[in-house]
């Protein structure tokens, strides 16, 4: 059967989702080319303000990695703009020559920053803010330092501020309107925005006027039209945006503000549709992305002749991507004769509501710094419910309603299976319960992994836990992930807030997160400290008293109070040497007893305290360092003798596993990280239940990982095959450091995985070769600063002192060696 030939003309997030549904409901039916403008994959451009502000990195918002495409067959053609449409002959045509026939044709051109035309405004620090050139553009100007001046308070302009600012630049807001947003908030919440802006360093200046903008070939000044003039180094215009419809209205098609769409997503040609913020469908263009998704739903269904979902028209909320700011806004919320409204505040918490009425139903709601009940008003106002009967407590929410506090779930079970719970995403209350029936979903992240659902900024994440609650009942139990009693965040919050509030030292995390012990506890103090070396590599100092007894006098306290030793064994790979001087230390110290390890190593047990220091200067002085078997770090990397002795093996995996742990060794990670390399398939070096595991075949190297062999029992979930050593040694390096930068604190390698998604992980690491490099390097210069000052350089002169086993936390907090 021949497949039909879909052109798609962009790459953003709408074609993106369509050819999702397209491959749910017709499989490979379709020969899919691309055509993307930017030389990049797909990706989350509302997630570009966490990018911006530190919170988020480029490969944390990849939506289809390179993998995807090759998976579907999709043929994508990157950096290459669009310049010709023949609806006669049905091609197109890019600016560098490639031509592309179709049958069905996909315009997802999206829009174009609009640019006030003020004098100046070409000069070289003069940026809009719509894609991740822009965003590069704005963390350039970030390491040069100054101020910037963000030009329009709208949902962009904001967003773009608080990212600036958190990065460490001064920053100043220009608003031609009195209030902020206007366009979603009336003047009350307006002022409480600009008011909390204000309080976090941003200078705001509502009803400014551009004059022009000053420099000798780039920014210096900017001039308002009442004269004032304000020092820059970085200007952006936020000011809107207007559907990028040249390429339609140049082919003929029928285009007002945006191209004219029917419900169905189809253009004027029959053979052509649109899709994204370029389509206008019922008189209306879009930017925001819940419609977007909806537009993508029915050019999908349409595209496989299904006529069961058309585009519907249908309020959006908005809500700003600032952290700690919470507002909702939906519907009308001007004045008129035929409105009504009632109002709430409370000038202590900082807290405002205002729900707008025609007649006996809700048109609009504007909430500030509590906004539990947007979701609540707006399903009120997408089913015109008749309120009168609850007319006088509507104000106060749905708690209220028949005087009794109601269930904390009522509110959620109570929503329409088409209430949208994930914002980013277009996530809607039926699809998460259906696909926790189907598939038997009973963790957060495994709904995140297979709906995406409060994948993207997170804020949606109580929503989701509460539709899990209501749809599992008693066989859902919420997994908390708060660190301690000193701290009501969870340590992604912490991780994250850290990274964008650039806290650098211990006491700068309990001061600026508001800590509510004066030092810590033997909970957080680890967590914080692994947390800042691998967010700061290079600028944190480790704080040795912030971590537990085994790790600082590197062996493990056993129950009688003595100290296992264990050195490191390459590989499991000895030497007489190494066992003569291992032979001595047990003969001088009268060393009790010596075991081998199930990691290939050698375990001097029972090592007195007060020895501990000569034992380490006389096995450094053979040329032994620590095996770290006490360590949220690398234990070791288990092997088997491999193509050089077994008549089986494949490859060197003997050589290979040397390789791989005198490359990591040293890393610190949330929690104990092991490896195996196994020669071949019989996985004598049993590959499959380790962190990392590498399955040397004919081809290459099969690699694996998240398998556990401990009080959890768990098999390893394949990454992918690959040919040469070099790519191993690449993704086992990249894999760590996306789990260093992502993962909590005694998290170990599945867990996380399950909790981000094994999908996500694949993406990242197999699939997108971009990002797998971008880990891998900042894993080598991570490791920089890990392996400059050497465990065998450490120990060699530590004075008897620093070795106390009571010291800051006590002997009941440690854990066993393997």
């Amino acid at each position: 059967m021949t497949k039909a030939r879909l052109v798609i003309v962009g790459n953003g997030m709408a074609p993106g989702r369509m050819l999702e549904h397209l491959f749910d409901l017709a499989g490979d039916a379709f020969d899919v080319t691309i055509f993307n403008a930017e030389p990049r994959v797909n990706y989350d451009r509302i997630m570009l303000s966490p990018v911006l502000s530190g919170e988020k990195s480029y490969e944390d918002i990849i939506i289809h990695g390179d993998g995807w495409y090759e998976e579907h067959g999709i043929t994508l053609h990157r950096g290459e703009k669009v310049a010709k449409i023949d609806r006669v002959g049905k091609t197109v045509t890019s600016d560098g020559g490639i031509v592309a026939p179709y049958d069905k044709l996909v315009l997802a051109t999206g829009s174009n920053p609009f640019i006030i035309p003020v004098p100046g405004h070409k000069l070289d620090g003069v940026l809009a803010y719509r894609d991740l050139d822009d965003v590069d553009g704005m963390l350039k100007a970030v390491e040069q330092g100054g101020r910037a001046v963000v030009i329009g308070g709208g949902l962009l302009g904001l967003e773009a501020a608080a990212g600036l600012k958190m990065r460490g630049m001064d920053v100043t807001v220009l608003h031609l309107m009195p209030t902020l947003m206007e366009r979603q908030l009336d003047p009350a919440a307006g002022y409480l925005l600009q008011k909390e802006l204000e309080g976090r360093g941003i200078e705001v200046r509502c009803g400014a006027n551009t004059k022009a903008i000053h420099g000798d070939g780039k920014v210096e000044q900017v001039e308002l039209e009442d004269g004032t003039i304000i020092d820059a180094t970085l200007v952006v215009m936020a000011v809107g945006i207007r559907p990028n419809v040249e390429l339609a209205k140049e082919s003929g098609l029928d285009v007002n503000r945006g191209i004219v769409t029917d419900s169905a997503m189809c253009t004027s040609d029959p053979d052509i549709y649109s899709v994204g913020e370029c389509a206008e469908v019922g008189g209306r263009v879009y930017g925001l992305v819940a419609p977007l998704y909806q537009m993508a739903k029915a050019a999908a269904h349409h595209l496989c002749k299904l006529d069961d979902n058309d585009f519907a028209h249908a309020e959006t909320p908005t809500k700003l991507k600032v952290t700690g700011v919470n507002l909702y806004s939906v519907g009308e919320f001007g004045d008129g004769p035929d409105l009504e409204d009632v109002v709430l505040r409370d000038a202590n918490r900082g807290t405002y509501r205002r729900v707008i009425m025609r007649g006996n139903q809700v048109v609009g709601a504007v909430l500030y710094g509590d906004v539990t009940d947007g979701m609540w008003y707006n399903e009120m106002l997408k089913s015109g419910q008749d309120i009168s009967e609850i007319r006088d407590t509507l104000i106060f929410g749905q708690a209220h309603q028949g005087g009794a506090a109601a269930d904390p779930l009522a509110a959620v079970a109570s929503l329409a299976d088409d209430a949208e719970i994930c914002g980013c995403n277009g996530i809607c209350k039926g699809q998460i319960v259906k696909t926790i029936q189907d598939k038997g979903l009973t963790s957060l992240a495994e709904v995140r992994a297979h709906t995406k659902a409060s994948a993207s900024c997170g804020t949606c994440t109580g929503l989701v836990e509460s539709v899990m609650a209501i749809t599992l009942g008693d066989g859902y139990a919420k997994k908390v992930e708060g660190m301690c009693g000193c701290t009501d965040l969870g340590h992604g919050d912490v991780r994250r807030l850290i990274k964008a509030k650039g806290l650098k030292s211990i006491p700068a995390v309990m001061q600026e997160l508001e800590w509510k012990s004066s030092g810590g506890c033997a909970k957080c103090r680890p967590a914080l400290n692994y947390y800042l070396l691998a967010d700061w590599p290079g600028e944190y100092k480790d704080d040795q008293q912030s971590r537990f007894i085994n790790e600082r006098v590197h062996a493990n306290i056993q129950k009688d109070g003595t100290y296992s030793v264990v050195p490191r064994m390459w590989g499991g790979m000895t030497t007489s040497d190494e066992l003569r001087a291992i032979a001595d230390v047990v003969d001088k110290f009268k060393i009790p007893d010596v075991k081998v390890t199930g990691g290939q190593r050698i375990d001097l047990l029972g090592v007195k305290k007060e020895d501990l220091p000569a034992v380490w200067a006389d096995l450094n002085a053979a040329g032994m360092v620590s095996g770290h078997a006490y360590a949220k770090g690398l234990r070791t990397v288990k092997t088997c003798v491999g193509s050089t002795w077994c008549r089986f093996g494949t490859q060197d995996s003997t050589g290979l596993g040397i390789k791989l742990e005198k490359f990591m060794w040293g890393s610190w990670t949330p929690a104990k990280v092991k490896l195996a390399v196994t020669g071949c398939p019989r996985n004598c070096a049993e590959a499959t239940c380790k962190d990392i595991g590498v399955i040397c075949v004919d081809s290459g190297y099969e690699i694996v990982y998240g398998g556990a062999a401990g009080l959890h029992i768990q098999g390893t979930t394949k990454l992918g095959t690959v040919k040469t050593e070099e790519e191993v040694m690449e993704i086992a390096g990249a894999m760590t450091q996306m789990y260093r930068e992502q993962g909590f604190y005694l998290e170990r390698i599945y867990k996380w995985a399950e909790r981000v998604g094994y999908d996500t992980v694949k993406a990242a690491i197999f699939d997108d070769v971009e990002s797998r490099r971008a880990y891998h390097e900042r894993f080598i210069y991570s490791q920089k600063f890990s392996q400059s000052d050497p465990w065998s350089e450490r120990v060699s002169g530590v004075d008897k002192h620093e070795f106390n086993p009571l010291a800051v936390f006590g002997d009941e907090k440690m854990e066993p060696a393997e």
